[in-house]
């Protein structure tokens, strides 16, 4: 049976008797996570320098004063994006076991369908710099932590003699991933820009095959 035309309809924000009001916590958990995801693409695909307060305020729909509320400044809020992908690349590297699923964990971090994928931010993210050296540290600590989980893989062990060579070449894998994300995203470079995942995971397992099997 319709409802009546006479009957007026609720407000859509108005609450009920029964419920309680918005969280004002959750409204901020909100905010604070529409400013990171607005920022973390904006920091990925033009730079620190080039992006302004205004700009990611504008993307995330939301006042520009609630940045300095919520990361006390640019800095911070860069911080605070660097400081998640960190968390997520960390993740990623501890669920390298063995070599054969190098090539599928590095593909699945390059090869988004779209420029604007989480996992390939993350990695564009990383080629940015702030200027501050902490943050650099940072970058460079997490890098060094996921070309050693490469070359553990591989049967990289800290204290062997020839260990260094083994980790050179776990880099020049982490190298590789890094060059194909930033010629993705530049969208010119056929058939590389447009390459699905199952192109790059064939070619992708040759080159971890010929840089960290040990024939």
């Amino acid at each position: 049976m319709k409802a009546s035309s006479s009957q007026a309809a609720p407000a859509p924000l108005a609450p009920t008797d029964n419920s309680p009001p918005p969280s004002r916590r959750g409204a901020g958990a909100r905010t604070r996570g529409l400013l990171l995801d607005a920022a973390r693409r904006r920091f990925a695909y033009d730079g620190y320098a080039a992006t302004t307060v205004r700009d990611i305020a504008d993307d995330a729909g939301v006042n520009v004063a609630l940045i300095n509320r919520y990361f006390q400044s640019k800095e911070g809020l860069f911080e605070a994006c660097l400081k998640a992908v960190i968390d997520e690349l960390v993740h990623a590297a501890g669920t390298v076991a063995d070599l054969d699923q190098i090539p599928e964990i590095i593909v699945s971090h390059t090869a988004g369908v779209l420029a604007t994928d989480g996992p390939r931010d993350a990695l564009l993210l990383l080629l940015r710099s702030s200027g501050d050296e902490r943050t650099d540290q940072m970058r460079t600590g997490l890098l060094r932590t996921f070309s050693e989980r490469l070359a553990s893989a591989a049967g990289w062990l800290p204290e062997d003699p020839d260990g260094e060579g083994l980790l050179l070449r776990a880099q020049l894998v982490l190298s590789v991933a890094f060059g194909i994300t930033v010629l993705r995203a530049s969208r010119g470079l056929e058939p590389l820009a447009s390459a699905t995942s199952q192109d790059l995971t064939g070619p992708m397992r040759d080159l971890v095959d010929a840089l960290l099997t040990r024939h």
